[in-house]
């Protein structure tokens, strides 16, 4: 098991979760977060972090967001030498953006 990124992360980005991952399994894209799954030890400490609620177990991904369990797998690899351990620059309006549905169609590979 590991931990995915999801949907509501995309063009939020808030970044709390990379401040707690004992292992710095995250990676950072121009408008989202991922996890390596081959890196996150399953600790759980990313979960509560996020502001967004964009954080899930890949054995509780709420409905329609099991493609994300590909997506981090792929873009992880993808961004590997983006490796993000500390908040950064974060979207302006990310406030506006967390909670709208439908936004993979905004994810910047």
């Amino acid at each position: 098991m590991t931990f995915v990124v999801t949907e509501n992360c995309i063009k939020c980005k808030y970044q709390d979760c990379v401040e707690v991952c004992p292992v710095d399994c995250f990676y950072e894209g121009p408008n989202f977060l991922v996890i390596n799954p081959d890196e996150c030890i399953d600790c759980a400490l990313c979960e509560p972090e996020c502001p967004a609620n964009a954080i899930f177990s890949e054995d509780e991904l709420p409905e329609g967001q099991e493609i994300f369990i590909e997506i981090n797998t792929e873009l992880a690899e993808k961004w590997s030498g983006n490796n993000i351990t500390q908040i950064g620059d974060q979207p302006e309006d990310r406030e506006e953006w967390n909670g709208k549905p439908d936004k993979l169609k905004f994810l910047e590979r």
